[in-house]
């Protein structure tokens, strides 16, 4: 996993499609999804730490 796409794409995989189009909007709720899916143990705790450092780090850069 190595981008906002591929996180995407696992989140679809669970049924979940995040497009408000607000793109701060939609990280923020990437974020919270895959805390939820790492907490009911539907992720494990690599995935996680990597979706969760891709979208920390676009959050941090302002690029959405």
């Amino acid at each position: 996993m190595e981008t906002v796409t591929d996180i995407q794409k696992l989140l679809k995989r669970f049924g979940t499609v995040i497009y408000t189009g607000d793109r701060q909007g939609d990280l923020e709720l990437m974020q919270d999804e895959i805390r939820e899916l790492k907490e009911i143990g539907a992720i494990d705790s690599e995935t996680y730490l990597k979706a969760a450092l891709i979208l920390q780090r676009r959050l941090q850069s302002g690029k959405g």
